[in-house]
């Protein structure tokens, strides 16, 4: 059964759209349980009905004509129930209605699965028999398997339009796909889809401007694969024997195939350029095989995938020319890493949406970093169809609608008009002291890793770095960079600052973080070898670049050293070990260094239960939100199945924090927070009633959480605090701290999202 269902799946992916992929199902899924009857029926919000949209066994001209209304027999009862329906003999049931046109009347069993996709039902599945006869266990989970793999094709259908085409409605102005709000904001622009190298899923389509010369790419594409796996192959010539050396004959003959070749020049002279030309061409070739019954000959799939991976990877480096990217661009991906943000010309990005990740993923950090609205989790988003396709990104509510009608893009429009107005109200906040009502100074710094992004004004309203994320210049290199070529970059950064403090937090590599050169792969990165753990392992990496920021820190003095990912008191005497060692080397060679400030992250919940310990041997304690939240939740802050599960208003991750300013306050340490709470207006005053010192955030939301900190005392936020820390549910807290803001006439900072 697996089998079947595997052969299945691929044959649906493969049809060309939605009215296809119904068919082939229906046709495949009866012969696959031996039934009479496969149906499925569509819901069709607009007449509030199911609507039957593909059929194998009734009659074929009630396709799109038969219309259940919502509640209405034993297909509405699925649907209603949101779970399966087995009945022996149909016609008994009191819920079964006779549709005498369909031809149903002759068949007595039913089984009825929904099509459930994000809690919501899209349809229902419906296998008959004209005995009577209730189906087996294993006929329901077969089904309800099928199910799921078409909502997605349903959604996809949904959002673009086609689902209304089909069933006759009219494609409302409310048409959108939903992920997670990561940055607040508006943008309307252009999608480009951004993707990994040699991915070939992840390729997007597009026109090819030069048929012929995509032509010619492919095809030195391809010698330079052939010409690969005759080098491998003699390579291994003496150390296997020749018949494990003839896979490399039959990958030969797999690569010369004309099918393979003309098929793709084929759909090149169609107008695709040479990458989507050859997915596709894979793609087919490689469910060839997957249909096959023989498991050798089914294994031979992943050979031709293989194939096409090695002809992309040559084909991206004989590219014709770089990546474009058009004014208000909306960068789309399957999961838009930082570095691929960061390529976008400064100016040009007007959104970022991903598929993966959470409003707490690096990509979404980035974007609010530098200003731009994003939405990650949108699972439903058919990546390599966007390209050059007009978006609108809603980062208040993690909407995304493709091509927009005209009424959508005027409500935006609006939207974005409201938006530069409050603007213009936050703005009047700049220049202003960062301090309480009674006089008590809260500084506001910046979260960045991109010195070039800040614009001097930004630079000029912070009070400093509270993070710098030093593993970004890292991300962007082919090799680690040297020691004078790491202190050069600090420099600049401690420079543009001064006198003003710069907190460098040292390499923070692994889990959603990798170096291309450094590659750390393990089943949970997150609970694995990153941050300062590799830092242990690799003095040199870590001596190399304490080195580098003590020399960028001569005569200026604003240097602070910060240690990512602390579990122990024994880490932190070691890590402080290894600092004093670096600045002696440094003295002893002539330096004129200085020993900075060092502190702690507080992200894991051992170092919550050990603050006290932690504060009495570093200056200062940086609580990192992002990474907390997801430890004492068990929640991947990069996974969007459990995104809605991840808040840092969370009554535990409150309790955390407040844990960890009193015991800081017993070593008199102070307290920042650098995660994603402290740019959160909804957070400022519980932040403040805990007695954290001051603030880290993206440049675009010093100025709202400023107007936050001159509306309320010291001792009214302690007030506001002690009722929320008695709260039992996240969403508890946040809509009292809706409500607070909004007495204190502040309602257009809430940040919509949960």
């Amino acid at each position: 059964m697996l089998d079947t269902l595997h052969r299945i799946v691929n044959t649906v992916n493969r049809a060309p759209n939605l009215q296809e992929a119904l068919t082939t199902l229906v046709r495949a899924v009866r012969d696959a349980i031996d039934s009479d009857v496969c149906s499925i029926y569509l819901v069709d919000e607009e007449s509030r009905a199911n609507v039957l949209m593909a059929t194998v066994g009734l009659e074929s001209k009630a396709v799109g004509r038969v219309r259940l209304p919502f509640g209405r027999g034993l297909v509405g009862l699925v649907a209603e129930r949101a779970e399966p329906v087995n009945v022996a003999d149909a016609p008994a049931h009191p819920r079964y209605v006779r549709v005498h046109h369909t031809g149903e009347t002759r068949f007595r069993g039913f089984l009825g699965v929904p099509i459930i996709q994000s809690r919501r039902v899209l349809g229902v599945l419906v296998v008959r028999q004209r005995d009577v006869r209730e189906f087996q266990d294993d006929e329901v989970t077969f089904l309800f398997t099928l199910a799921a793999q078409l909502a997605g094709a349903i959604t996809h259908a949904r959002a673009s339009g086609e689902l209304d085409e089909l069933t006759g409605g009219l494609r409302p102005v409310t048409r959108f796909l939903a992920g997670q709000a990561a940055n607040a904001g508006v943008a309307i622009g252009t999608a480009v889809v951004s993707y990994q190298a040699s991915d070939l899923d992840a390729v997007p389509d597009r026109p090819a401007e030069d048929a012929r010369a995509e032509c010619q790419r492919f095809q030195r594409a391809v010698e330079q694969v052939e010409a690969d796996l005759q080098r491998l192959q003699s390579r291994l010539e003496g150390r296997l024997p020749e018949e494990d050396r003839a896979l490399f004959d039959a990958l030969l003959l797999m690569l010369r195939s004309e099918t393979l070749l003309l098929q793709t020049e084929e759909l090149i002279h169609g107008g695709l350029w040479a990458p989507a030309a050859l997915r596709e061409t894979i793609a087919s070739h490689a469910a060839i095989f997957d249909e096959m019954d023989d498991p050798y000959l089914r294994e031979r799939a992943s050979d031709v995938r293989d194939l096409g991976r090695r002809i992309l990877l040559h084909l991206e480096h004989d590219a014709p020319r770089p990546m474009e990217y058009p004014p208000h661009t909306v960068l789309v991906g399957e999961d838009v890493s930082a570095t691929q943000i960061a390529e976008v010309p400064s100016g040009r990005l007007a959104g970022v949406v991903s598929v993966g990740g959470s409003g707490s993923s690096h990509a979404a950090i980035l974007a609010r970093a530098m200003g731009v609205p994003a939405v990650t989790g949108v699972a439903d988003l058919p990546v390599n169809r966007m390209h050059g396709r007009p978006l609108i990104v809603d980062g208040y509510r993690g909407r995304i609608y493709v091509d927009p009608a005209p009424a959508v893009r005027d409500e935006y429009q609006r939207l974005l008009a409201e938006e530069r107005a409050l603007g213009a109200e936050v703005e009047g906040m700049r220049g202003l002291p960062s301090e309480t009502t009674d006089g008590h100074p809260v500084p506001l710094y910046l979260n960045t890793g991109l010195i070039d992004q800040l614009n001097g004004e930004e630079r000029a309203e912070a009070a400093g770095v509270g993070l710098y994320r030093t593993e970004l210049p890292f991300m962007v290199r082919d090799r680690f960079p040297g020691e004078s070529e790491q202190a050069e970059k600090y420099r600049r950064v401690l420079q543009l600052f001064a006198p003003r403090p710069v907190v460098l937090r040292t390499l923070d590599i692994g889990g959603d973080k990798e170096l291309p050169y450094f590659p750390v792969k393990e089943q949970n990165p997150f609970l694995g070898w990153r941050g300062i753990r590799i830092s242990l392992q690799h003095p040199e990496i870590f001596l190399t670049q304490i080195r580098a920021m003590l020399r960028a820190d001569i005569g200026l003095g604003n240097l602070q050293i910060l240690l990512p990912m602390i579990s122990g008191v024994g880490e932190v005497d070691e890590l402080q070990q290894l600092i004093r060692r670096a600045h002696d080397e440094l003295l002893e060679e002539g330096h004129a260094v200085s020993m900075p400030r060092v502190g702690v992250m507080i992200e894991v919940p051992s170092a919550v239960y050990q603050a006290g310990e932690l504060a009495r041997r570093v200056d200062f304690l940086s609580i990192g939100t992002n990474d907390l939240t997801q430890y004492l939740l068990a929640v991947d802050r990069n996974n969007a199945r459990v995104a809605d599960l991840y808040d840092e208003l969370h009554p535990a991750v409150l309790r955390a924090l407040r844990s960890v300013t009193e015991a800081a306050a017993e070593f008199n340490r102070p307290v920042s927070v650098c995660g994603e709470l402290a740019g959160n207006p909804l957070a400022t005053i519980l932040l403040l009633g805990m007695g954290v010192t001051t603030l880290s955030m993206s440049a675009g939301s010093l100025l709202r959480v400023k107007w936050v900190v001159r509306s309320v005392s010291r001792s009214r936020a302690r007030q506001i605090l002690g009722v929320a820390l008695r709260m039992e549910d996240a969403d508890q807290v946040r809509r009292f701290m809706e409500n607070t803001l909004e007495e204190m006439g502040l309602a257009g900072l809430i940040r919509p999202g949960k």
